[in-house]
């Protein structure tokens, strides 16, 4: 059988060959428990990554300090990342569990930086061998022996990558004093060496850094100048090689660059976000001073920025020029919306009138969305046999339930200022991103559903009396239905919807307020049609026995719903959080039946019924309702590409990377929660000509999913001046500073066409010289 490190073995040891390899590979870890070492990774029957858990002692004393660490050999060719990864890749993690003994920190040798071949993608890591170490302190009261454990999560890469995992563990032993292994000891001190010194630190060299400007601009490249001397205040002068800068994760800055200029000078180049980060950002990062061939220092970078401002007319008042928004035959999906040459934040916004005017048309289609039928089906219900009783009460009952959505959505504008003010970007439908908020969301639902079906009544009377209006429908009813449209219509996104919420989320606080009340009064407009306007309430049919057998079949409407609304769940919190939702809502119809019981008895019977419905809702949901645990237990949603048949998650730099490779590029910005998003994708992206389409012009599919926050595709829907999903863009390898950008609504044809039309465009690697002409 071959030993799993013999290709890397014998590249290292010349002529020695496989089997003298696997000869010293054994001897080597003849010293470590079985417990200790552990292979993962597996590719083509091999594992590529092999790991040991090192300790630089063989003897702790209590109240005395060692170093452990774990070793990580791979195959040629193959890596692991640094803390920061870089354009891709995942950060190397290490966990400790050693009861007894405290372990610091992860210590981090210098990386080494790896560039795809056309150069698109820079990431930093380890190849061959690398020994992650932390140091650590024994307890005053430690005895006996202590284990230590460890637990390694890590991405090796080749050409591919394979996510890694191991969990290994030995002891030690604590005797009167700390003893050092004469073998891994000096393993440790070689790590140590190549670790970056603390900035600041005693005879670390030092580094100063002086910007160009007061001030980086979003979206705009900076220049600076990085000083470096040694710890007596003389210039740096010695060597420095290729890739001497690895930067660290800095908020607020794309990229940063270091340049030798002089002896102990550097020019900085950088470009900053197209969003301005809350805080300033640092230059953060590791500098290698020297060579390896004569010897390094390397010290950690730690530097104030200048902040970051937005770009000069980025962000102009309402009363500039309008943006270039398609018309409402556009936006309705006759044909395709104009693609603008810079993405729409750079544009000027358009007009609050007509703002407003696309939030109440959009609130209006809202009604048509399979989100707000329910209902309106019971809506349409309650109004049927109402007219049948005096017209007096038809009035007040569409008031109520106007009422009901202009609260409501008064109450969201609210809440998208207040989290807009804490410094969060918030999107159409961003409530739905959280679990609690859809548990009750469900929770109503099934409660309405039971009381269609009987099981208690809602209203200001409690009587019933046949022939009359259901009490359950009064006013109080009409009001609540109002709410519950608004919150079923919010994961939806009608044609005109997205552009008008996206302009007010960019806008003040004034403007917010007003979009939504536009909003909530398109979404009331149909109901209150039925009654503003007399011949529309004589076509409806009379009422009758049918009435009471269509009550009962739209609570079956309103569980289908539920089904929906546990289907989002399980994108939020996996199969664990739809079970806990299922449980809940279990005890939601028993809390409601105890309810509706409650209500024929009389006296202390009465209210011990109901404070024993009460404590079966608390009790359940305090039980029940723990999602934080099940969204610990989900595991990275890597299958969610593969849903879509060929798709891959999105990430600027494979969208850069696809480009650059001469492909057109198709991003599909969705979530579970969506169902305009789902119904695209079941009714056009899964269709079979859709896929020729994207077979024949070699199409890169990307999958944004939002369904849980992602500060990413917030930041990219806005960019687009959109503040919610679905968002359909196609990129073309010609142009692909001007993305198409899809109607809401997909068609066939026009999917098909916009593909077309991205891979006529021409690439650049492809000499492709077509005009990038767009509808």
């Amino acid at each position: 059988m071959t030993h799993p490190w013999s290709k890397r073995s014998g590249s290292r040891l010349g002529g020695l060959g496989a089997v003298g390899a696997l000869l010293l590979a054994t001897m080597a870890q003849a010293a470590l428990p079985p417990t200790a070492v552990g292979s993962t990774a597996p590719d083509e029957g091999d594992p590529r990554l092999e790991g040991a858990l090192l300790l630089d002692a063989t003897q702790v004393k209590a109240g005395g300090d060692f170093r452990v660490g774990v070793r990580l050999r791979l195959d040629p060719e193959w890596h692991v990342y640094w803390k920061n990864p870089g354009d891709s890749g995942l950060a190397t993690e290490v966990s400790w569990d050693a009861p007894g003994i405290t372990v610091g920190d992860l210590r981090w040798p210098f990386p080494s930086t790896f560039r795809t071949p056309d150069g698109f993608i820079t990431t930093h890591g380890y190849h061959e061998e690398v020994l992650l170490f932390a140091p650590a302190h024994v307890s005053e009261k430690a005895n006996g022996t202590l284990t230590v454990s460890a637990a390694v999560d890590a991405l090796a890469c080749k050409v591919h990558c394979i996510p890694a995992q191991l969990v290994l563990s030995r002891t030690v032993p604590v005797g009167p004093e700390t003893v050092p292994d004469p073998e891994f000891a000096p393993q440790f001190d070689a790590s140590q060496a190549q670790v970056p010194l603390p900035a600041g630190a005693e005879g670390a060299p030092r580094v100063a850094l002086a910007l160009d400007g007061t001030s980086l601009t979003a979206g705009k490249p900076f220049t600076g100048t990085l000083r470096v001397t040694t710890a007596d205040g003389k210039p740096f002068a010695g060597n420095v090689e290729d890739d001497f800068f690895v930067p660290g994760r800095i908020a607020g800055v794309d990229t940063v660059t270091l340049k030798r200029k002089g002896p102990g000078t550097f020019a900085l180049e950088g470009q900053a976000s197209s969003v301005a980060p809350k805080d300033e950002p640092r230059l953060t990062g590791a500098l290698r001073l020297g060579t390896k061939a004569t010897g390094f220092t390397a010290v950690d970078v730690d530097t104030a920025l200048a902040p970051v401002v937005a770009a000069a007319g980025a962000t102009p008042p309402v009363a500039a020029a309008p943006l270039k928004m398609p018309s409402v035959k556009d936006a309705l999906g006759k044909v395709q919306p104009p693609v603008a040459a810079a993405p729409a934040a750079a544009e000027a916004p358009m007009g609050l009138g007509l703002a407003l005017l696309f939030a109440f048309l959009g609130g209006a289609l809202l009604n048509l969305m399979p989100c707000v039928f329910p209902v309106l089906a019971i809506k349409a219900y309650g109004f049927t046999r109402m007219v049948a009783e005096e017209k007096g009460k038809v009035a007040p009952h569409a008031a109520a339930y106007a009422g009901g959505i202009l609260a409501t959505m008064l109450l969201l504008a609210g809440a998208v200022l207040a989290v807009r003010a804490g410094g969060n970007s918030v999107g159409w439908g961003f409530q739905f991103q959280e679990p609690l908020f859809v548990a009750g969301v469900s929770a109503v639902v099934v409660a309405f559903a039971l009381n269609l079906f009987g099981v208690y009544t809602l209203g200001t009377d409690g009587t019933a009396l046949a022939g009359k209006v259901d009490q359950s429908h009064g006013l109080l009813r009409s009001a609540g239905e109002g709410v519950l449209a608004v919150v079923l219509a919010t994961p939806c996104s009608a044609p005109l919807l997205g552009t008008a919420v996206g302009f007010a989320f960019a806008a003040g606080a004034a403007t917010v307020v007003a979009v939504f009340v536009a909003l909530g009064l398109g979404l009331a407009l149909p109901f209150c049609l039925l009654v503003l306007v007399p011949g529309l309430a004589k076509r409806l049919p009379k009422p009758g026995m049918w009435m009471e057998r269509g009550k009962q079949f739209l609570g079956f409407a309103l569980l289908a719903t539920t089904v929906w609304l546990v289907w989002v769940m399980g994108g939020l919190a996996g199969v664990d959080g739809m079970a806990r939702l299922l449980a809940f809502l279990i005890a939601v119809g028993l809390g409601t039946w105890l309810y509706g019981q409650a209500q024929g008895l009389e006296g202390g019977r009465r209210g011990v019924t109901v404070a024993l419905a009460v404590l079966v809702l608390v009790g359940s949901g305090a039980v029940a309702l723990r999602f934080e645990e099940a969204q610990a237990s989900l595991e990275t949603r890597g299958a969610v590409a593969s849903s879509h048949g060929g798709s891959q998650p999105w990430d600027e730099a494979a969208v850069t990377a696809a480009l650059a490779a001469g492909q057109p590029v198709f991003v599909d910005f969705t979530a579970d929660w969506c169902l305009t998003c789902k119904f695209n994708e079941r009714t056009v992206l899964s269709r079979d000509d859709v896929r020729q389409a994207f077979l024949k012009h070699n199409v890169a599919f990307f999958v944004a999913d939002w369904t849980r926050r992602d500060a990413r595709i917030t930041t990219k829907l806005a960019e687009h001046g959109r503040a919610g999903v679905p968002m359909y863009l196609v990129l073309s390898p010609g142009a692909p500073d001007k993305p198409e950008v899809l109607n809401e609504l997909l068609t066939a044809d026009s999917v098909i066409q916009a593909v077309q039309r991205a891979a006529e465009c021409g690439s650049p690697l492809k000499g492709g010289s077509v005009v990038c002409a767009r509808p």
